[in-house]
């Protein structure tokens, strides 16, 4: 009755609020583990649990996802910094893995920042209080006093570190709407997307979040146009901090290192850049992998003693390799690629464009590792995901 009721009037935010009062919430946490959760682009030891509370170290730059998607709820969460100044968020809508040549994901960012951060342009393009904005190809329209798509809040109700604060997070057919402390401040409407993965995001410093519940609201039928890539079940060879995971000699660790999430060139011997190849621990058959490449600067290029494309090793074993080159690099900007292996077949994507299909020769192994070629000084790469197929 309350849905004809509803339906008869035309109101669905009134049809809404029936089915809330009906419903119960969830907990997105059950203070003991992370179940129910899973690590985007983070190192092992990013995310924890101590106390009943979920613990950040905010090292490196990146996100922990929810398993499934959500599109109509309401989310409530606690949080507070360990220390001044301290930066995060919670990500509402977000993609599976982080958008190209950022360690964020892609969606709506309800900010999570400390009153100590105190950068040039504080109270004129960002505060400390609970704005709402997308972020690296998302898109809304905000509410109130704004800049750009970013939504401010139209009052300041956060607490200072390391006190905890509560935020309500109604997300409802596209429109967001932020409540810090019992107080609605901010938000937007015509999000895109408007349905996808819910996220804490670890930024700089350390923070925790705890009371992470959820009321789910009934579906909008969200399109397919305006709801996240669901996942496939990629997971990261790159813990952003450092070179676990893949195996260095003397040569290669003097051509890379870990700066910013970002695995960078410094140099490449003239006569020893096989040795000087990337590799990871583990092998793989029939997989599929993600990277993101960015090319030297033409000043920078001009400078390099290498000319070579970038390239990746597959299927690496102790006696062979097939190397795989990745076409039409434009210098200074991220690059996302698409590498399917399947049998000796190998399709090159860039965006949604087959660049290339190279075929690996008899002999090359049917498992292997999987290698980064260097290139050149300010050559960089990033955001680098598998799965297997």
């Amino acid at each position: 009755m309350k849905l004809l009721h509803c339906l008869a009037f035309g109101i669905i935010g009134v049809c809404q609020a029936a089915f809330a009062a009906d419903g119960a919430f969830v907990s997105l946490f059950n203070g003991r583990d992370l179940a129910g959760w899973t690590n985007a682009n983070c190192a092992p030891e990013t995310w924890s649990v101590r106390d009943g509370v979920i613990h950040c170290t905010g090292k490196p730059t990146g996100a922990m996802r929810t398993l499934r998607q959500y599109e109509n709820f309401i989310l409530e969460v606690e949080w507070r910094h360990l220390s001044s100044g301290g930066n995060s968020g919670v990500f509402i809508w977000g993609t599976a893995i982080a958008a190209p040549g950022v360690p964020f994901l892609r969606g709506i960012e309800v900010q999570v920042l400390d009153h100590g951060y105190n950068v040039a342009g504080k109270g004129q393009w960002y505060t400390s209080h609970g704005d709402v904005f997308p972020i690296h190809g998302a898109t809304m329209k905000p509410f109130g006093r704004h800049n750009g798509m970013r939504s401010f809040p139209s009052s300041e109700h956060s607490k200072g570190s390391p006190e905890w604060n509560h935020y309500r997070i109604v997300g409802s057919n596209g429109v967001l709407r932020l409540s810090v402390n019992g107080t609605e401040v901010s938000g937007g409407e015509e999000c895109d997307y408007r349905k996808g993965y819910l996220a804490l995001e670890s930024e700089g410093a350390p923070v925790e979040f705890r009371n992470i519940r959820i009321q789910e609201l009934p579906s909008t039928g969200a399109a397919p146009e305006v709801t996240a890539p669901p996942d496939q079940g990629w997971r990261a060879l790159f813990t952003g901090l450092d070179l676990r995971g893949w195996r260095t000699n003397a040569t290669s660790a003097a051509v890379w290192h870990v700066a910013g999430e970002r695995l960078r060139e410094k140099s490449v011997p003239e006569q020893k850049s096989s040795q000087a190849a990337l590799v990871t621990e583990a092998e793989f058959g029939n997989a599929e992998f993600v990277v993101d490449y960015r090319a030297a600067k033409p000043a920078a290029a001009a400078d390099s003693k290498s000319s070579a494309s970038p390239a990746l090793q597959l299927r690496v074993s102790e006696h062979d390799s097939f190397v795989a080159e990745l076409p039409e690099p434009e210098p200074g900007q991220y690059q996302r690629y698409q590498i399917t292996v399947m049998g000796r077949e190998v399709t090159i994507r860039k965006g949604d464009k087959v660049m290339s299909r190279p075929r690996m020769p008899e002999g090359v192994p049917g498992r292997g590792r999987f290698g980064l070629v260097p290139t050149g000084p300010g050559v960089e790469w990033m955001n680098l995901y598998v799965r297997e197929l």
